[in-house]
């Protein structure tokens, strides 16, 4: 479903790569410049637990590329991806189907009030999993690229955070899972915000070198939740000494799990 106009959707296919994720087992299609998908969205989706049958739903889904991860790795979920710019939702629908995914799309503002979300399908209380990659740079203390739509993916207006939670909260059933990422460095934000409404935290940081403070940090919480936080290990992308380098390798191509998403 799309719940925007598609006449600024398409996008010349010059301006677009071709890019292998899972170790080639997804290629998606994005724009050659502004936000693209890496990292990131592998690590989302590697911390992200569903099962056959879930409702699954990706906030700011770009081109897909978390909310197909999963899909790739779990059959059976019902996966819903939601994506404001209406070019990248153009994206993620072709994405799906020349991966062979099954996926709902929706050019929606996350943000959106509960009768818009209610209009795309996404009812109160009706969703398994969410799992988000916001907008996480501090405008105040970050130069916003040039790029408006890069900006837009990255830098966070004051509110971003809560309002993003806000939906998730308001979407996911009693009990229901929210997996996102986040800058370390703000991580007391979102503890606060999740303290509304979610609990039984796990949290796992992530440095790009094991000398060095965290770069991310991936949670997951329950709607409802009531059991103690749990706080693993430091995941180093760039050290095999904290993690062996195969572990690695695996999580990145698909093929490994993150604590987070397992039972």
């Amino acid at each position: 479903m799309n719940c925007a106009p598609t006449n600024s959707s398409v996008i010349d296919d010059a301006d677009l790569t071709e890019d292998a994720f899972l170790g080639g087992r997804l290629l998606l299609r994005q724009p050659r410049s502004g936000h693209r998908a890496g990292h990131d969205a592998v690590l989302l989706a590697a911390a992200t637990a569903a099962r056959e049958g879930n409702r699954v739903v990706d906030f700011g889904a770009g081109v897909g590329a978390a909310g197909l991860a999963v899909a790739s790795r779990v059959a059976g979920v019902d996966l819903l991806l939601v994506e404001i710019d209406p070019r990248l939702a153009r994206l993620a629908r072709d994405n799906a189907a020349a991966n062979s995914i099954k996926a709902e799309v929706a050019a929606l503002d996350v943000t959106s009030s509960a009768e818009t979300f209610a209009a795309a399908g996404l009812l109160a209380d009706s969703v398994d999993v969410v799992l988000m990659n916001p907008p996480f740079n501090d405008a105040h203390r970050h130069r916003a690229s040039p790029d408006e739509a890069r900006a837009a993916a990255h830098v966070a207006g004051p509110a971003t955070l809560e309002g993003w939670v806000q939906a998730a909260r308001r979407v996911l059933k009693s009990g229901g899972a929210l997996t996102l990422i986040w800058r370390a460095d703000g991580i007391a934000d979102v503890l606060a915000v999740l303290a509304r409404g979610f609990g039984s935290l796990q949290i796992l940081p992530v440095h790009g070198e094991a000398a060095k403070p965290a770069i991310r940090v991936l949670l997951r919480a329950i709607k409802g939740g009531r059991a103690p936080a749990r706080l693993y290990r430091g995941l180093v992308l760039n050290n095999e000494s904290t993690l062996p380098k195969n572990q690695l390798d695996e999580i990145m191509a698909g093929e490994g799990l993150l604590p987070l998403a397992m039972p």
